[in-house]
Order: structure tokens, then sequence, then C-alpha cells
């Protein structure tokens, strides 16, 4: 067990390396410390600020590490599991940050030793009352004061971070647990601390919802929330001056299917980053690990495509980028949601065929890299090295290396597979002969059986300078839908 531990903790160990190491390929950075979880227990033992592209953006984040460092820890009992607001994408100088809500009174009062079942409360919005005993005065204001601070922390670090825009994906206002209000949300703070940031109120479903999305043949199309549980409350609120451009008809929200709903949230983040003030944005649902890293995975890889983050980043190295970091490291409980058949993790990247248009450009002049005409990612993935005759390089020569590496439990172990395209001669060659081929068969994931999948793991990516790898002819993909492999600039 003790050898089983120290292995996993050296996969871990490489794929933090990896992760520096494609950080550093176009930013500085500085990184905060965190091995032991000591300033949280669910977020990255490296966590990084990154503090100016290396590249042709002029723009320099003011944030220094140190500062932060300390807002950070007076701050991350004001929030989820102390998930705090983090900074993981620079664009423009801005800051877009992740979080978990705020934690509630339940909470709270847990995680600072308090006996909060005794101590007669609900968060910190007090139910009205014309009697109120001098005890009760006395803990309600304690309470008031407990959340002045502790939020007041967390302001703190938010304006530090210029961040100006929280958008939060709960459907909810307040997540109850028990009869308790375990957590809570900037909009409906009763003391109103959050009066001066622009809340957004954007309900998506939970990772429950997911599992209807894996049960429908992991088709999205036509697949709509059911607003009308108990428990959703919270209804969508955005200020009108952030729709304005965007033509869309928010009134019919709860209609959208889940690709459209996806598509219009995706439309206003973009647009909110690339607007012209210096604003950063917070991104968060309840305990954002779920729909959090959704959302600002689809933006790493929407602003990658248009060439304005990351920009000496391959495909391979992107996607290892954002699978490593926003899910893994932060937190994203793979074999339990797999488990439950919770798939939001797969919907992501299955998302990704739904944004290629330009309207999801941050750049409406710039034309978003795509695939060459004819080929899939599967389909290059598939390619056998004898077939790959083609002279048009895909991005550079660069080499798709699958590892076994560790997520909470189990692995994925895949064979290294080089992406090239081929010609069309190629093409239709390799379409004819993998018809009746085994490895076709893998394409289909309502035709794989379940209890073959692997139960978890994380996808490294090693890029090379060399085309004599040996490569395998067998490449097991999870998942079925082709995504766009954007060209090299």
């Amino acid at each position: 067990r003790r050898r089983a531990l120290t292995g996993a903790c050296a996969q871990v160990e490489r794929i933090e390396r990896r992760c520096l190491e494609l950080f550093g390929r176009d930013y500085r950075y500085s990184v905060i410390p965190n091995a032991h979880g000591e300033v949280c227990a669910h977020y990255p033992r490296h966590i990084v600020l990154l503090e100016r592209d290396a590249g042709r953006d002029p723009f320099e984040s003011p944030v220094q590490v140190g500062k932060l460092q300390d807002l950070i820890n007076r701050s991350k009992m004001a929030r989820c599991r102390g998930r705090f607001v983090c900074p993981v994408i620079l664009y423009k100088g801005k800051h877009i940050c992740r979080s978990a809500t705020l934690a509630g009174w339940g909470e709270l009062y847990g995680r600072t030793g308090y006996n909060y079942i005794f101590s007669g409360g609900s968060d910190d919005a007090w139910a009205d009352a014309e009697d109120i005993s001098e005890e009760d005065s006395a803990l309600r204001n304690a309470d008031s004061q407990l959340f002045d601070k502790v939020r007041g922390h967390d302001i703190k670090l938010l304006r530090y971070l210029s961040v100006r825009y929280i958008c939060d994906l709960m459907v909810e206002n307040k997540k109850v647990k028990f009869g308790l209000n375990v957590t809570s949300s900037e909009k409906v703070d009763k003391a109103q601390r959050y009066a001066d940031f622009t809340l957004l109120s954007i309900p998506y479903p939970g990772c429950e919802f997911f599992k209807e999305y894996k049960d429908r043949d992991y088709t999205a199309e036509g697949l709509i929330f059911n607003w009308k549980q108990d428990y959703v409350d919270a209804p969508l609120s955005i200020p009108a001056s952030l729709t304005q451009s965007l033509n869309i008809d928010w009134s019919e929200y709860q209609s959208w299917d889940l690709v459209q709903q996806t598509q219009n949230y995706l439309k206003l983040l973009i647009s909110i980053i690339n607007s012209d003030d210096d604003s950063g944005l917070l991104v968060h649902c309840i305990s954002g690990w779920d729909r959090t890293p959704l959302f600002i995975s689809l933006l790493r890889l929407s602003l990658w495509a248009d060439g304005l983050i990351h920009a000496s980043l391959e495909p391979s190295e992107i996607l290892y980028l954002t699978v490593a970091y926003d899910w893994f490291l932060f937190g994203h409980m793979l074999v339990d949601r797999l488990s439950k058949g919770e798939e939001i993790f797969f919907f992501c990247f299955n998302f990704l065929k739904h944004i290629t248009s330009e309207e999801f450009s941050a750049v409406k002049s710039q034309r978003r890299k795509s695939l060459p005409p004819g080929f899939t990612l599967e389909e290059i993935c598939m390619l056998k090295q004898r077939d790959r005759g083609s002279t048009t390089s895909l991005s550079s020569d660069f080499s798709l290396g699958m590892e076994s590496s560790p997520g909470a439990a189990g692995s994925f172990t895949y064979e290294a597979v080089e992406l090239m395209p081929a010609g069309a001669q190629t093409q239709a060659a390799w379409r004819k002969s993998c018809a009746s081929s085994p490895q076709a068969v893998l394409w289909s994931r309502a035709q794989y059986s379940e209890d073959r999948l692997p139960s978890t793991g994380m996808v490294e990516v090693k890029s090379s300078s060399s085309s004599s790898s040996t490569h395998s002819d067998n490449f097991l993909r999870i998942g079925s839908s082709p995504l766009e492999v954007p060209r090299s600039r």
C-alpha cells in the first residue's frame, strides 16, 4: 500500500511539473505552495499565479504573490470547503478566477469549532422577529460580526484581483442539507456586502443532471433541465447592460436544451471578459469542481483557439493543461462521477463541436483554427504510421503520449499515437480498411460495454520533436464525437 501511494505521488508530481512547464511556455508566473493542503486541501499543490504573457500581450497583472497569499490565508474560510477565489486564466491583464460558493452558517460554524446545531441560526439571513431575547440578540450580533469578518476578507481578495463580475451557476439560492443552510451565495447576502460587484445568476444543472445525458446515449440535443423541482429557486438574473449585444432572448432560458444553454452561457462569459474595462471575472457553482471547471475549461480552450492565450501550445498540450490543471488538480472526482454516470467531464470535451463557429470567437475578424477538411481528431489518432503521407502539418510534428496516471483511483493506459494528417487517398484507403476493423467498434461509446470502461484516469501528453517513435496500431478512446483540432498558427 505504501509503495502504491508513493508511486501515485510520483505520478502527480510529474503531472504538476508538466503543467508548470506548459504555463511557462507563454507566461511569467509565481507559485503559491500548497504541498500539504495547508492553503486548500482540494486545490493543486502548486497554485499558479500568472503575472504576464511573455509573448506579444503587453498587459501585466499588478498582483503580487506575497500579498495574494496573505489575502488567501485570511479569506479561505469564507467559501465552501475552503475553496477560495483563485486566478486561473490571464487574459488582457484580467484574471479569470474560480472558487466555490460562499460558506453558509452551517459550514462556517462547523469549521470554526462552534456548536452550530444549538446556536439557533440559519446563515446570516435572520428571520424577522419582534420579540428577541437579549441572549438571542447577542448571539445574532456575534454571528453577523463573524460573517462581516470572513466575507470582508473574501471581498478584499476579489478587489485585489480586480474582479468585478461574479457568475453564479447555482440553481439554488442556498444549499440546504438536513434542514441547515450549508452554503450561501453572494446573490442572497442580506447585508448586501457584495453590492459593489456585478452579480450574475446564471443557473446551470448540477452534475446529477448529466446522468440523463449519459442515459440518452450522450445526446445533449433536446435534453432540457426540469426547472420546476422544489430545490430550484434561483432565477436567471443578468444586468441588461451585459446582454444587449448578444441577441439572445434570455427569458426563454428554461426552454433551452443543454447545448443551447451551454452555448449561450459561454457567449456571455466571452462577452464579459472581452469588454473594454480591465475587470476580472469569477465563475463558481457550489463546490467548484464540476460546473466550474466545465466553463473554465471551455473558456481556456476557446481563447486558445483564437490565439489569445497559451499561444505556443500545440493541441495536445492545451488539452493536457486543461484536463490536468482545471479538472484533475482542482479536485474533480472523476471516479465518483463515473460510478454514478454523471459524466460532465465527457460532456465538456464532447461539447467542443458546438462552438467551432466565429460567434464564439473573442476576435471576430480572425478565423478560428480548425481541422483540415475531411478529418476528425479520432480519424487522425487512428491513422497508422505508414498511412501518414501528407507533407501538410496539422500543427508541428508531435506525438500524443498517454500514460497511466492517478485520479482518485484507477488509471487509463494509452499507447502513444502521433497526430499528423494524410492526403485524400490515404483518407479513403484508411476509412475503407477500418470500416470492418475492431477499432471501428470502439468509436461508438454506446456499443462499448460499461464493464470494460477504465474507472478513471489522467491523460498525460508529451511533446516530441521526432516522428520515429514507436506507435501502436490500436487506440482506445473513451468518447464518440469528433473534436476539431486547431491548426497551428
